[in-house]
């Protein structure tokens, strides 16, 4: 059952009193039965989320329907693991203290040990190592054993047999992948922090459910579930219940049914938007939304074909460095998949990045490969021989159906829809590889630390402008101490007949030097009780206007405005937004997965690439394909996506987010187009001088030369 944020979720019960008759509405792929269309609408969104995880393999970012095809397969490949080695595996998970990751390995490194009937692995004979199975287990004493195996060809048939030792048995590779083990492991327990296996699961291979001694004090039953000890003072102060009320941590006491009651929405309420889009109605204070633009379809393959066909090309593109492949256009990509040709360089050396990044990791098909001898460098003239193995090594019937015709050397004939289906299985296969993993970590890594850069950048830059605005208000207070005195307005006194506060008179004497300020300001002089300070306002505002510093007069109504205009440096705007755009391209440079930019109100994803600059959107069930390729297009879907709908909001947002980028690419690409139109139109009014084949512009897939080549 798939995990709705890493936690257990129940389907909801069938309606009571069901008539035969009534109309109902029925969720696809979990049979669930609603009789209300809001219920089953809100239920049917949570499902369409990509909030949910697969229970075996550990995937997150799924829809529940993804999620739960994950699991079946993932099922698939638990339950090949022998029934030899199952009750060792699981004796060790029970009851088991280490991470997932550990676990998996110590599993690992048990079982390389253990030998047992119908096991594949190598032995040596004529000094040499050969690969064998082994057909029976032959004990010789205590804890010693002899084998007898049978030798088996390149086809995996049996040629002779014979007797070998333990000592002769050699393991090139792990009987298992740490991601089936991972997956074993999730699929036989129900907990973890300790891992606890199902109950049957551990009746049937005569595992005992008894907790251990050394784990007694460490963990405890409540409810009956088991909970570690570090959260059993928390867990036994989070409540008391009573008479269906709940008590606080605060000592506050809340009763559950006014929770319940407090869900419900009075009708005259007004709706608080955004809500779902199915929801929401026109109303007389809308806007008027245009109608969405047509999308273009013109592809060069099958429909069904071009969600492959972008995955592919986006991550060959994106981790180009990392496969040592020069990125290439979408449109050489695509001319490239349906060209009839056996050998474009294009898809030759694609192919050979793949190949060379599967051989590096120590795992099925680098060990097929090595034991056919083929040569380490790849070429145009071989990569077929390398292609046909890897079809061994997946063993899709429907793939290996195109076996025979690639080994002819007619690979450019096989249907496309095949070929980006074994581009697919490689891009998978490579994903799964110990050096990609440890890439994706260091790419992870270094995106964290680019964020807690920017986050301690923002941080600082905003404790700056609280500082700004704090000093411009104390100088916006003195410089209005300094307004009073020259109109005239009475200054409060201490009983020493001084100002009060007076640092902050001392302030508002700004840009006059401290020498000058009894000179220019006696406080004597302006005490009541003397002669000499009845001085009109015009007086005192000429003596202010002495020289500054600067040889420039300070007037009462420059000084803030001055001040604050001087603050605000545009050299200080101008480099917060280069540091933004640059940890934006720092983040992009570290790709690790492509996201749609959102959905519409009828749920077709919206997708951008930045090395493309169309906008694809596929529709809900992924069946259909199109795209917008001008800038007028991209005005005309935004102005067409209503906000007070959740979905075409959030799209919205996206779309006004990456806007200017968009229209960059898209004129880019349009610039492109022209281009290539022009040296078109060129080539055909030439008559004197035919040109060859390979210049012409829409055979620029067939001149492409990887640069990033690893030699």
């Amino acid at each position: 059952m798939p995990l709705l944020r890493r936690k257990p979720f129940s389907l909801a019960e069938p309606p009571e009193e069901l008539k035969p008759d009534e109309p109902v509405y029925q969720i696809r792929f979990t049979k669930e039965i609603f009789r209300d269309y809001p219920d089953y609408l809100k239920r049917l969104n949570l499902y369409r989320q990509r909030l949910w995880m697969c229970k075996v393999t550990g995937k997150t970012g799924l829809t529940y329907e993804e999620a739960m095809v994950s699991e079946q397969h993932a099922t698939e490949k638990v339950q090949q693991f022998p029934k030899e080695l199952m009750t060792t595996a699981l004796g060790i998970i029970q009851y088991s203290m280490l991470p997932l990751k550990d676990l998996a390995d110590s599993i690992g490194e048990q079982l390389q040990k253990r030998l047992f009937v119908g096991a594949e692995l190598h032995g040596k004979k004529d000094d040499g190592v050969h690969p064998c199975r082994i057909l029976k287990v032959i004990p010789k004493g205590v804890n010693t054993f002899c084998y007898e195996v049978a030798w088996l060809d390149k086809n995996k048939n049996i040629t002779q047999q014979a007797e070998l030792c333990a000592e002769d048995l050699v393991h090139k590779k792990p009987l298992f992948s740490r991601n089936i083990l991972k997956s074993f492991i999730r699929e036989s327990t129900y907990r973890n922090a300790p891992w606890v296996l199902h109950d049957e699961l551990a009746k049937n291979h005569g595992i005992s459910i008894d907790i251990p001694e050394e784990l007694r004090r460490r963990v405890f039953y409540r409810d009956g579930l088991l909970i570690c000890s570090k959260k059993r003072k928390n867990e036994e102060s989070l409540e008391d219940t009573d008479n269906g009320k709940r008590k606080k941590s605060d000592g506050a006491q809340v009763d559950d049914s006014c929770e319940e009651k407090g869900n419900a929405r009075p009708k005259n309420e007004a709706i608080k938007y955004p809500i779902d889009d199915l929801l929401v109605k026109p109303g007389p204070g809308d806007p008027a939304f245009t109608d969405r633009p047509s999308l273009s379809k013109d592809f060069n393959i099958p429909m069904s074909c071009v969600g492959d066909l972008l995955m592919v090309w986006d991550l060959l593109n994106s981790f180009g460095r990392l496969l040592h492949l020069l990125p290439y256009s979408l449109e050489d990509f695509e001319n490239a998949i349906c060209h009839k040709d056996s050998n474009v360089v294009l898809l030759v050396e694609s192919h050979a990045a793949l190949f060379r990044f599967l051989i590096k990791d120590d795992d099925e098909y680098s060990s097929a490969v090595k034991s056919r001898k083929l040569k380490s460098k790849i070429t145009v003239n071989n990569w077929t021989e390398y292609l046909c193995y890897f079809l061994e090594v997946i063993n899709i019937p429907e793939l290996r159906h195109h076996e025979a015709t690639i080994k002819r050397g007619h690979y450019g004939l096989v249907d496309v829809s095949a070929k980006l289906e074994i581009l697919s299985e490689l891009v998978n296969q490579a994903l799964e590889t110990a050096v990609f993993r440890e890439k994706l970590d260091e790419i992870i890594e270094q995106r964290q630390a680019l964020g807690a850069s920017r986050r301690g950048e923002a941080l600082e830059s905003g404790r700056r402008r609280r500082e700004e605005k704090e000093r411009l208000k104390a100088e916006s207070e003195s410089n209005g101490f300094v307004d009073g005195l020259l109109n005239g307005a009475k200054v409060p006194r201490n009983n020493n007949h001084g100002i009060q506060n007076g640092d902050m008179g001392e302030k508002s004497l700004v840009g006059i030097e401290p020498s000058e300020q009894n000179s220019q300001l006696d406080r004597s002089e302006i005490t009541p009780q003397n002669p000499a300070s009845k001085k009109t306002p015009k007086q005192l505002n000429s003596e202010l206007k002495e020289p500054t510093k600067n040889g420039k007069e300070l007037s009462r109504k420059e000084s803030p405005k001055q001040s604050k205009a001087d603050k605000e440096d545009p050299s200080e705007k101008n480099s917060e937004e280069q540091r933004k755009e640059y940890f934006e391209r720092e983040m992009e440079k570290r790709f690790i997965r492509r996201s749609p930019l959102g959905k519409d109100r009828d749920y077709n994803r919206y997708w951008w690439f930045r090395r493309d600059g169309r906008i694809f959107v596929e529709s809900c069930d992924s069946k259909e394909w199109g795209y917008y390729s001008s800038k007028e297009e991209i005005d005309a879907l935004m102005s067409s996506l209503n906000c007070k709908g959740e979905r075409e909001r959030a799209l919205r947002k996206q779309l006004k987010k990456y806007y200017t980028k968009i229209c960059s690419e898209l004129h880019k690409r349009s610039k492109d187009l022209m281009h290539r139109i022009t040296d078109e139109s060129v080539l055909r009014r030439s008559t004197r001088v035919r040109a060859p084949p390979r210049q012409n512009p829409a055979n620029a897939f067939l001149r492409y030369g990887n640069k990033w080549k690893e030699e």
